[in-house]
Order: C-alpha cells, then structure tokens, then sequence
C-alpha cells in the first residue's frame, strides 16, 4: 500500500493582496485555535503588508491570538480580528469612499465585518445606522450626506424583511451591496427572507451576498469604489 504523504495544515496565500487587492482572511470558525494561530503566523511571516484578517473568530481563540501576538485591532462586535506586525504600514488610502446604511441595531456585527474589511482595503466609510424601513424618515439624512460624501458604492445591511436595499437602490447611481443578515425568526427566519427578498429586487444595480456575509460585501465594494478612485487619479 502507497504511503499516504502529510500535508501542511495551512496552505497560505501571502500574494492575495498584491494579486487580487483584497487582504488574506483567516476563516477561524471551524479551526481549532491553535491552527488559526499557525495560520496567521505563517502569513505574517510571507505578507508583504504584515496585517492578517481573521474572521469569525470564537472567544478562545481571541484569547489565544491577544496571547501571543501583539498588534490585534477587533471589530466592536468581536465579528472579526485584525493583527498587525508591530513594523506594518497602516492601509494606504485610495480615495474611495463607501457608504454603509444598517436597517437595524441587530443588523451591527455582519456591518462591522464589512466596515472592517472595506477599510482595510484603504476605502473611507460613511455609516449610519438604524434607518430601517419601519421608519423611512431616518433614511433621509444618511442618504443625503453618503450622497455628499459621492460614495462610490454603497453597502446596506438588513435582516427580517430585507426591505432596505431595494429601497436605497432605487434613490442612487451607484452600485448597492446587499448585505442579509439572520435576524429575523418563524417562516423565513434566519436570513432566508432577507435574502430572497434582494434577489427579487426590481431596483437595478442592487446586487446580493449571502447571509452574514459582512467580509464578502466589505470586498466587493471595497473592489468596485478602489477601481473607481483608480480611474479619478488617472483622470486629467
């Protein structure tokens, strides 16, 4: 019988960011603490920008990483952890601006997540939170300033009905990450009828991650407003 060859625990992809323009995230949930450790080392050691993403990271392995690294930022959910080699450059801003709208308070963590990532993609964040549509007049005063502000795109996170960013996408020109989160409960709980409700939007230029899924809708709009400000730079 053929010997079966160990692999390594962690394959890391120290290139992401220069290849793809999105940093390297760690994934925690499902990895024992230890090995999301091993992992986050190893990229620190490889990156060229000396920050490691890690998301979904539980208590014990927040205490883990606060043990035995220096450098960790966390998001105020406790969603996702940023660690940072004591030498790193902070982010260097691009000049995009992104817009962040939450529905509600509950929606806060999948938001956190996005707000992280997109930072760190060198995007300046406008947010405001709570404007949901049970009470449609809070929306006024953050739409106008985002629209001030001439966000390149905008994120907007909610759960129960998803109603939001259908909303927010027929009232702008820029693209709109929808963002469902699992609030919500009974029939269509979860996130399930968020969800479905931002597919079957009939406002163009909305387009939808999957349910709590903050990191995804941080890159995506962090990729669309950097490619944005790319072109204004390049413009006479």
């Amino acid at each position: 019988m053929a010997a079966v060859l160990a692999s390594e625990p962690v394959q890391v992809d120290a290139e992401r960011q220069a290849r793809k323009g999105v940093p390297e995230i760690v994934y925690a949930a499902g990895k024992p603490p230890l090995l999301t450790l091993q992992a986050v080392r190893a990229l620190l050691e490889r990156t060229r920008s000396g920050r490691v993403l890690v998301s979904r990271a539980s208590a014990e392995t927040q205490a883990l990483l606060h043990q035995e690294l220096v450098g960790l930022r966390v998001t105020p959910s406790g969603a996702t952890v940023l660690v940072v080699r004591v030498d790193a450059a902070p982010p260097t801003q691009t000049g995009a601006v992104i817009g962040l709208l939450t529905a509600g308070a509950s929606d806060a963590p999948a938001a956190d997540e996005a707000a992280f990532v997109a930072a760190e993609m060198g995007c300046r964040v406008v947010r405001a939170d709570d404007v949901g549509v049970a009470g449609l007049h809070r929306l006024e005063a953050p739409l106008k300033r985002i629209r001030e502000e001439q966000a390149d795109a905008i994120i907007v996170v909610a759960g129960m009905d998803g109603a939001l960013p259908s909303v927010v996408s027929g009232l702008v020109d820029v693209p709109v990450i929808g963002l469902p989160t699992s609030t919500g409960y009974g029939l269509g709980g979860g996130g399930v009828a968020a969800l479905l409700s931002m597919l079957q939007t009939c406002a163009p230029g909305l387009v939808v991650v999957n349910i709590d899924n903050g990191v995804g809708a941080g890159a995506t709009a962090a990729l669309f407003a950097n490619r944005v400000a790319a072109a204004r730079r390049q413009s006479p």
